[in-house]
């Protein structure tokens, strides 16, 4: 007779509220073992016993099977004393202890509940919170790990009869399925209209919805992460008001299709594009526009952008607004954008939509199931057959970045704009969903809340805390005050952004590599504005080794809301006149211009800037592509899409100069955009249009980068070039420059996991704080990280 033997099974990673237990379960019983399953802080616990070759089957195909959803870190068994009994059973979680396990994020309605949700003879037919093992809230609603319906906001809908008894049933899809409901037992939707908001009586609060967006509504509708506003996005009224109300300016709305299909006439999509679409993520996916998109859209959904951003319901209520097969006809595109005015936080709690947005919608589709963490709609787009996050948020929060290296329990508070933290300790780390604007007194404490969150998921009590240098950032200003006792590192804005790019890539930071840092803003080591950067670093420092030459940036933010003080304040560097037939200098007042002039003269209020963001805002204003921007790197956005509208190739190209150091034997190599202007001003002059204008900076750019980094590797032998900064969201720049570089024999690293912009920063921060931590105080066991060469003065 087969020796009897039993084992303890842990499992970690993205293990609970993905069907774990259950998947656990019907493999023990398929297998005649008896035993338990339950949840615990650090994953899923298991006790498998029965005959040998039964027990070792179970554990070696235990990750490889699993149910969709899971992410398994690592599955560990030891052998423990047989206990006799029979049967297997699933009991209740274990609790205490700091969490160590993964939560899974939101995942979108799966295809067997869209099935049951347009079955009229299903009872959950047309049911607003259908929901099961494989798909619904996760992250959004809990409160508490590990994962039990006692730890959601589920947890004040005792489950009817019918949904418990499928709760308990091992072979039904919801066995186990925490945020199970039907109509019985809640949650329920209620529709309210007026100011003052009153409840509409209506059967059916979803089709009086759809009506009401018929007819021209913006309507307030509680999703997983907050609240959208919506709209029928081919109603021209409807979306040129809610631009105008939200304060908008031209940012492009997001727009909800209910399939591919509806949006194929207007946009490009590649296989990876639908891929993105249909999956179960469903974030905004940016997609180049048809020229169909002109006449079949109202110019406000998205003007001057050559994206539309598009993404498919991810909600059931989100499925009926769009209607179900036989529903009446109602709009088959809506409008969806974040429920808030512009800089602020994303609206959760029904109390302040009622109040907050009340100036903005018509109307409010809410429900009475509390979201508790805020999470924001994901944005991606397609580079070279990659995604490229714009945004990480709902559908990729909070699953971890695994770390090339381990580091002690860090905080890093990311940036002021498009602002996201990181904790980590070991070899994670996890980034926040994304925070926003750290202006806005809402958005701090939108911040905190998520910050406590996130340290209660993860179980990080961060012993040291990374914050950008800018002495003025927000975000810097809240860690020195949190910090008390703890270390805090401040770490330089595009050494972070480069550290960013090399964590996801797992480099470990034994070797330096070239960091391309192309963004609008950061805080130079001279107190002046970076933003056009070739740095030499590893985790623990960094080398300029060339950079734009500054120029002022006159008025500060001004100048980023007025690109043509940008194009004004490049041709007086460079030594080109401000004629009046040129589009920067007709677009500003006369009065203005004189005063820019003098301020310019006397250097008041011209911090100088060696950005590349602002200048392409500069090359926008000249070619007469953007004057005035109403949302961050509008400029930049019309550009990219002027250079995407060119004949290829687009004829004569622009060079930079560039210069050796100035007094500094060593220092850094300067990139003059002088003969740069000096061409486009030719250009403008000889009627070349705008968009060959935009295709030629773009590819001297490119050239730029190769030029230089070539330079790079042959005085330092570094083949490795990190490309960062919110300017690489340009996919036409991305990757003209990824294939010269990998021509040249180059290992290009562009961002996959985080954002390029200051939505990956805090991974960074992390990256570096952690390398000087170890570099002061080694741990034992632990490779010393080089200490590298330190940032110029």
């Amino acid at each position: 007779m087969e020796a009897v033997r039993r084992r303890r099974v842990t499992v970690t990673g993205v293990v609970q509220g993905v069907g774990f237990r259950p998947y656990v379960y019907t493999r023990a019983t398929g297998l005649g073992l008896a035993g338990h399953v339950t949840n615990t802080p650090d994953g899923v616990v298991a006790e498998v016993e029965g005959a040998a070759a039964a027990v070792s089957a179970f554990c070696e195909r235990l990750a490889a099977d699993a149910p969709p959803l899971a992410v398994v870190d690592a599955v560990e068994h030891c052998e423990v004393p047989v206990a006799g009994g029979a049967g297997f059973t699933i009991v209740a979680s274990l609790t205490g202890g700091p969490a160590r396990t993964l939560v899974s994020p939101d995942v979108a309605t799966c295809a067997d509940c869209l099935a049951e949700l347009a079955d009229p003879a299903d009872r959950r037919h047309r049911h607003p919170f259908i929901t099961c093992t494989h798909c619904g809230p996760r992250f959004t609603i809990v409160t508490g790990l590990p994962y039990d319906r006692a730890h959601t906001t589920m947890a004040r809908f005792p489950m009817c009869p019918d949904c418990a008894r499928e709760y308990a049933d091992p072979a039904d899809r919801r066995f186990h399925a925490q945020p199970v409901a039907c109509p019985d037992c809640g949650p329920r939707l209620r529709l309210l209209a007026g100011h003052p908001p009153r409840a509409v009586s209506a059967a059916d609060p979803v089709a009086e919805a759809r009506r009401l967006l018929a007819a021209g509504a913006i309507l307030a509708v509680k999703g997983l992460g907050g609240y959208h506003l919506a709209c029928d996005a081919t109603h021209a009224g409807a979306v040129a008001e809610l631009r105008r109300r939200k304060a908008r300016g031209d940012k492009p709305f997001a727009l909800m299709a209910r399939s591919p299909g509806d949006v194929e006439h207007l946009v490009r999509i590649g296989p990876e594009e639908r891929a993105l679409l249909t999956g179960a993520v469903r974030p905004v996916v940016l997609l180049r526009r048809r020229p169909a998109a002109a006449d079949a859209l109202p110019a406000a959904v998205a003007p001057g952008s050559p994206d539309l951003g598009v993404m498919l319901p991810y909600t059931p209520v989100h499925h009926l607004l769009l209607g179900l097969p036989g529903d009446p006809p109602g709009p088959r595109l809506l409008v969806m954008t974040s429920g808030n005015l512009s800089g602020e936080p994303i609206v959760t709690e029904d109390d302040e939509a009622l109040e907050r947005l009340a100036g903005l919608a018509d109307a409010w589709l809410a429900h009475d199931r509390p979201i508790h963490v805020p999470c924001d709609d994901s944005v991606v787009r397609i580079c070279d057959g990659e995604p490229l996050l714009v945004r990480r948020s709902r559908g990729y929060a909070p699953l971890p970045v695994d770390l090339p290296l381990s580091v002690p329990a860090i905080l890093a508070v990311g940036g002021d704009l498009k602002n996201t933290f990181c904790l980590g300790e070991g070899r994670r780390a996890w980034p926040s969903a994304h925070i926003g604007d750290m202006a806005d007194l809402a958005t701090q404490h939108a911040f905190e809340r998520a910050e406590l969150q996130l340290e209660s998921l993860t179980g990080v009590t961060p012993a040291l805390l990374a914050a950008d240098r800018h002495p003025g950032y927000r975000s810097g200003r809240w860690a020195r005050r949190a910090a008390g006792a703890r270390p805090l590192v401040g770490v330089q804005h595009h050494h972070a952004h480069i550290a960013s790019a090399m964590a996801e890539h797992g480099l470990d930071g034994t070797a330096r590599v070239i960091g391309v840092a192309f963004d609008g803003t950061g805080y130079g080591d001279d107190g002046a504005v970076w933003g056009g950067e070739f740095l030499l670093a590893d985790y623990a420092g960094y080398t300029r080794f060339a950079h734009l030459a500054p120029v002022p940036l006159p008025g500060g933010d001004a100048a980023v809301h007025r690109p043509y003080r940008m194009a004004l304040s490049h041709l007086r560097a460079a030594g080109l006149d401000w004629a009046a037939d040129l589009p920067c200098t007709a677009a500003c007042p006369a009065d203005e211009l004189r005063v820019l002039a003098t301020q310019l003269d006397r250097g008041l209020n011209c911090v100088p800037t060696s950005s590349m963001g602002r200048l392409f805002d500069a090359v926008s204003s000249l070619a007469g592509v953007c004057q005035r921007a109403g949302y961050e790197a509008q400029a930049a956005v019309e550009l990219e899409a002027a250079a995407l509208a060119a004949p290829a190739p687009p004829g004569p190209g622009y060079a930079f100069a560039l210069r050796g150091p100035a007094g500094r034997p060593g220092g850094p190599l300067t990139a003059d955009p002088a003969p740069v202007l000096a061409a486009v001003v030719a250009d403008v002059r000889a009627a070349v249009a705008q968009e060959v204008v935009a295709a030629r900076f773009h590819a001297c750019v490119a050239d730029l980068v190769t030029t230089l980094c070539g330079l790079a590797r042959e005085r330092h032998g570094l083949t490795a070039v990190a490309l960062t900064g919110g300017v690489f969201a340009n996919t036409l720049l991305s990757s003209a420059c990824a294939r010269a570089l990998s021509g040249h024999g180059f290992t290009v690293l562009r961002h996959r996991r985080v954002p390029p912009n200051d939505g990956g920063l805090s991974l960074g921060q992390l990256m570096v704080a952690a390398a000087r931590a170890t570099e002061h105080h080694p741990q034992q066991g632990e490779a010393h990280v080089p200490r590298g060469t330190r940032p110029s003065a």
